[in-house]
């Protein structure tokens, strides 16, 4: 099935048929791009406690060096 429009009585197109794996894959990539959204939001207020991941692995490998 592909996808379809509804017209009204001048042609005008006023909504929109697809298949449920089209709209399901649509759904999961807007959710996926709102998740990046707010990501990236939270990189952007750093308050100063957050360390990247590189650091962070670089204290856990110094701190089994210590014992």
């Amino acid at each position: 099935m592909k996808t379809q429009f509804l017209t009204d009585n001048k042609g005008k197109k006023t909504a929109v048929l697809l298949p449920i794996d089209k709209y399901n894959k649509m759904i999961e990539k807007l959710e996926d791009l709102h998740d990046i959204k707010l990501y990236d939001e939270a990189k952007k207020e750093d308050d100063g406690f957050r360390i990247s991941f590189d650091d962070y692995v670089k204290s856990r490998e110094s701190k089994k060096k210590d014992v």
